[in-house]
């Protein structure tokens, strides 16, 4: 008599399809997941003296330096809102996307020696990333609310939006989270075979902050130019963070909804390489 598949405890199946991303296995190991989040957070400032102290002086002295630089000394406009929290808002989710995308760029090459002795899905490092990098960005997300409290009393020109508030930034974040992660997959496919992308990727994240509207408000880029750093998806994303923040910015639905779509080109794209790669990246590692 033949037994069906639901007698066994566990059923190998060859896995052809390259758009799948495993999901339903990740929820399997969610605690691997949990696990490696709390890692990724306790790892980094171990054995430093302030900790997580950092989280919030790293933004500070950033927001400090383009203060005394971008805005006193170079003399860039910040569209009428006052430097500190202008600069802090860009500062604070482009720190999201860019660790994010650093970290996941790195997954193959920095974990091979964990890939090699046992299994679990791959995909799973990459998402702890995500949300690792999600909590650091929470902190830093403290900081600015206070900062833009202390503006509110003391009674300058940034007017938040509530209801905007609400709407957008989980629109934005999920964006930026999808961008950090697609990107992410690609090149950390591609870094198993091309060493150099590596030392290109941290270099290639810093001329990207200067296309994208961290420094500079959307509304002075000349028209010749205006369509070109609209064409960055990140773009739209901090501009309209700093629209129902701040009162003032781009809050465009439609570019929103081209940044969408990259994400969704370049998850998909992501996902291809991905699976592709690590059936066989320990041979290349």
């Amino acid at each position: 008599m033949s037994e069906s598949s639901d007698d066994w405890d566990l059923v190998i199946e060859p896995r052809s399809n390259i758009f799948q991303l495993q999901l339903k296995e990740v929820w399997r190991y969610k605690y691997l997941l949990l696990m490696f989040v709390k890692r990724d957070l306790v790892s980094v400032y171990k054995q430093t003296i302030l900790g997580p102290v950092w989280f919030f002086i790293q933004p500070i002295l950033t927001t400090a330096t383009y203060v005394i630089i971008f805005s006193n000394i170079a003399q860039i406009s910040t569209d009428g809102l006052p430097p500190i929290p202008f600069y802090l808002a860009g500062i604070s989710i482009w720190n999201y996307f860019a660790e994010t995308l650093n970290a996941t760029s790195n997954t193959f090459i920095a974990n091979a020696a964990i890939f090699g002795k046992v299994y679990f899905p791959r995909l799973v490092l990459p998402l702890s990333k995500i949300i690792s990098g999600l909590i650091k960005f929470g902190i830093q997300f403290l900081l600015f609310l206070i900062v833009l409290l202390y503006y509110l009393l003391k009674g300058s020109s940034v007017k938040p939006d509530i209801t905007g508030i609400l709407i957008v930034v989980p629109v934005v974040l999920s964006i930026m989270a999808g961008l950090g992660l697609s990107l992410g997959l690609i090149l950390s496919a591609l870094t198993t075979k091309y060493r150099d992308l590596a030392f290109l990727i941290s270099f290639g994240i810093q001329l990207g902050m200067y296309a994208t509207p961290i420094i500079y408000p959307i509304s002075t880029i000349t028209s010749k130019y205006k369509v070109l750093i609209k064409a960055n998806p990140m773009s739209s994303l901090v501009e309209a963070f700093r629209s129902v923040f701040l009162g003032k910015g781009e809050l465009s639905w439609p570019w929103l909804g081209y940044s969408f779509a990259v994400m969704i080109v370049l998850l998909l794209l992501g996902t291809i390489i991905f699976n592709r790669v690590e059936k066989s990246f320990m041979d290349t590692v």
